[in-house]
């Protein structure tokens, strides 16, 4: 395995080609990461309260329909 510099280093080393196909495929990859972590969270009951308060500020008036 690669040390982060080592990965770093050899990011700045890719022609522009393959720097555009990097970084397409790392935002899908970061994407998919950040998918899994939010439907942990929201099984694990880490959104109720922020679902709770999105509710109650709804049903107070808070909010505009749009």
């Amino acid at each position: 395995m690669q040390n982060l510099e080592e990965i770093e280093n050899a990011i700045l080393r890719l022609p522009k080609s393959d720097l555009i196909n990097f970084r397409n495929w790392f935002d899908k990859f970061d994407q998919e990461l950040w998918d899994q972590q939010f439907e942990e969270d929201a099984v694990s009951g880490k959104l109720d309260s922020l679902a709770n308060k999105a509710i109650a500020d709804f049903k107070a008036g808070k909010c505009k329909v749009i």
